[in-house]
Parts: C-alpha cells; sequence; structure tokens
C-alpha cells in the first residue's frame, strides 16, 4: 500500500485538511480529511456515479464537531477503477482500509445511496465499530421483482451522459484514467448483484445498531414501503421521510437532513 498527501491548513489553523490517495487492490483510492484531529470520526460516502464533492454541503455543516472522512469510491471521482471487480463488498473494504490507513477503528457513517449499502455492510460486518449510520436513499436488498430492478437494468453510458450531463462531465475532469462506460457497466452489475458481495446480509442481528434511515418521499428508487419494513426490522432504528425531496435528499432539502442528522449524530 502506498499513499500520497497534501495538507491544506484551514484559515484559522486550528483544522486541517489531507487529501490522500492510498493504493488498495490495484486501485488508487482518493480521501479526505477535514476537521479536528480530536474530534470524533465520521465517514461520508456519496452515490453511485458520483464522488465525495456531492456531498460537500452536508460535510461542511458537519466539520466543526466531527472529523470528516471523505472517500471517493473505488473508480469514481479522484479514485481509479483498477481491475478488480467492482462490488458493495469491495467498496466496503476499501473504505476499510482508509480507515485503517487514519488508524481508526471506531467511527459514525453517512452513505447516501451506494454509500448507504456499504455503510449498512461495515455495520454487519462488525471489522469495525460503527457507532452511528445515517443513511440516505438505500435499502438494504433488491428483490427480483422490484420495479426499480427494471430502471437500473436499463442504465448505460450514454443514458447516463444523456440524462446526468453535469455528473458526467465532473467525472471526466476529476478522474485521472477516465473510461465512464466502463465505471456504468460496472455499476450496473453491482446494482443488480444478488450475491454475498453485494447487498449486505443479517441486517436485524445487529445488536445495540443505531440507525437514522432517511428518505425522501419522491424518491422513485427507494419506495416508502420499503424504508418502513427496513426500519422495522432494526432495533434502535429511526426514521425520516423528507417532504418535497426525491433520491437526492441532503441536496433538495438540505436544511432539513442537516438538522436531522445533526441531532441524530450529537444526541
Amino acid at each position: 500500500m502506498t499513499t500520497s498527501d497534501l495538507s491544506e491548513p484551514s484559515a484559522t489553523g486550528a483544522a486541517c485538511q489531507q487529501c490522500s490517495t492510498i493504493e488498495v487492490c490495484g486501485a488508487a483510492i482518493s480521501f479526505s480529511v477535514l476537521g479536528e484531529v480530536t474530534a470524533p470520526p465520521l465517514v461520508v460516502l456519496h452515490g453511485g456515479i458520483g464522488c465525495a464533492d456531492d456531498c460537500a454541503d452536508l460535510a461542511s455543516g458537519l466539520e466543526t464537531q466531527f472529523r470528516v472522512i471523505r472517500v471517493d469510491s473505488r473508480g469514481h471521482g479522484r479514485s481509479t477503477l483498477g481491475d478488480a471487480e467492482l462490488t458493495y463488498q469491495r467498496l466496503e473494504k476499501d473504505v476499510l482500509a482508509v480507515l485503517r490507513h487514519l488508524e481508526m477503528d471506531c467511527t459514525s457513517i453517512i452513505g447516501f445511496s451506494d454509500g448507504g449499502i456499504v455503510g449498512y455492510r461495515l455495520m454487519v460486518s462488525n471489522e469495525i465499530n460503527v457507532k452511528k449510520l445515517v443513511t440516505i436513499g438505500a435499502d438494504v436488498e433488491l428483490e427480483p421483482d422490484a420495479p426499480v430492478r427494471r430502471i437500473l437494468e436499463q442504465v448505460t453510458g450514454k443514458s447516463w451522459r444523456e440524462k446526468f450531463p453535469a455528473s458526467y462531465e465532473t467525472y471526466r475532469r476529476l478522474n485521472p484514467e477516465p473510461d465512464f462506460d466502463r465505471l456504468v457497466k460496472c455499476a450496473v452489475k453491482m446494482w443488480l448483484d444478488s450475491t454475498a458481495t453485494g447487498f449486505p446480509d443479517k441486517i436485524e442481528n445487529l445488536p445495540g445498531a443505531d440507525v437514522l434511515v432517511i428518505r425522501g418521499d419522491r424518491d422513485h428508487l427507494f419506495s416508502r414501503q420499503a424504508a418502513v419494513d427496513l426500519v422495522n426490522r432494526i432495533d434502535h432504528c429511526s426514521f425520516a421521510n423528507i417532504p418535497l425531496a426525491g433520491h437526492e435528499a441532503h441536496k433538495e432539502q438540505p436544511a432539513i437532513v442537516e438538522r436531522c442528522v445533526l441531532e441524530f449524530l450529537c444526541s
């Protein structure tokens, strides 16, 4: 494992941002750290075909109270894809590698969409102590007959570029080894993975788990019923159904989501 680091002092000199890359299983995984070194750690994980910058506004509201670690998922943002198969299990192991590099064995996690699924996997695995977990627009399973499966099956690099041109341009600007069509193809396979490398299992076996599930009321990828069913499966689980928001509730209703997250993490 090799690393490269760039540290940037804050305006006050109290906090320090470290932009780093570590080599993990054939890929360069990019992450950044911002906040007081002595503050409790908080990992922020973005969604599919996105990047760590997508959660910048949410993270910035937490940096005064937490040491915020933002990770670009393998193949996304500033991280390279490498040759290993892209799976939720692989993303989980990449995050673990970052945390071990930072010598952290206990953290809270915020995960949006794919990042939330990785968060569930990290909590279930017990490889680290996940103190609290916040997920946004993230389910723990994909049923064979779920309508969202048909939506995901039809996603291609071309369709994504046409529907989300800004997302594509950000990827092209940031990624050191851009191959967008390959990334999307790998991501779709990951989204549809029904094996042990995909969605987490044994989600009910989380003694002492402290989870906040957030969903936008107009989220077409994570139904209200699926969210309620999930919340009922987890002990000590809170639920926030955000009005007038879709899948990206943290962007569409940032003030409401930030308040929910802060109150949950600091309680």
